[in-house]
């Protein structure tokens, strides 16, 4: 699985990575200890990335055997 970020292109280094470790589960608090900044720091970051306007899609292998044997052949 993999995250992509839609419209990241507008967010700084700063708000990706806050956006990063948001989407993958963190809280506020581990992202704050791990970017080195306070928890106040973060909530700025993720509300201007917001604002921003991006979008976060989830990649997924299509071969994840949900269908059975099937999956492997071609349509």
């Amino acid at each position: 699985m993999q995250l992509e970020i839609r419209g990241a292109e507008k967010l700084s280094f700063r708000e990706k990575q806050a956006v990063i470790l948001k989407e993958t589960g963190n809280s506020n608090e581990k992202i704050a200890k791990r970017m080195g900044v306070n928890t106040a720091t973060v909530a700025t970051l993720l509300s201007r990335a917001r604002s921003k306007g991006y979008e976060v899609v989830i990649v997924i292998s299509t071969n994840l055997g949900l269908f059975g044997e099937e999956d492997e052949e071609e349509v």
